[in-house]
């Protein structure tokens, strides 16, 4: 397993980031991803504008995972509607 960490962009709405949020860590643990630790950034003004919002919730995931769960978990998540941005980067050590 390697790790990587997991940043993702959330609506400003409250019901729209829970629901996004609880997408999210569902699909990870129904996929065997280990969350290590979950860091909110907090509110940030985007540098452009996407799906019409110019604010975002950051939050920051470090995650145990297959490499072939991380592409599983890229198709899934680019089907949520309640997640704006993610990224996936892989920490070497």
């Amino acid at each position: 397993m390697r790790r990587y960490e997991l940043t993702v962009i959330f609506p400003m709405e409250e019901d729209q980031n829970r629901a996004g949020r609880d997408h999210l860590l569902s699909d990870l643990s129904a996929n065997g991803v280990e969350i290590e630790k979950t860091d909110e950034v907090g509110e940030r003004d985007l540098a452009y504008e996407i799906k019409k919002r110019k604010k975002g919730k950051y939050v920051l995931f470090t995650i145990k995972s297959d490499p072939s769960k991380i592409i599983i978990l890229d198709r899934i998540f680019k089907l949520n509607a309640n997640l704006l941005k993610f990224l996936f980067v892989r920490i070497d050590e």
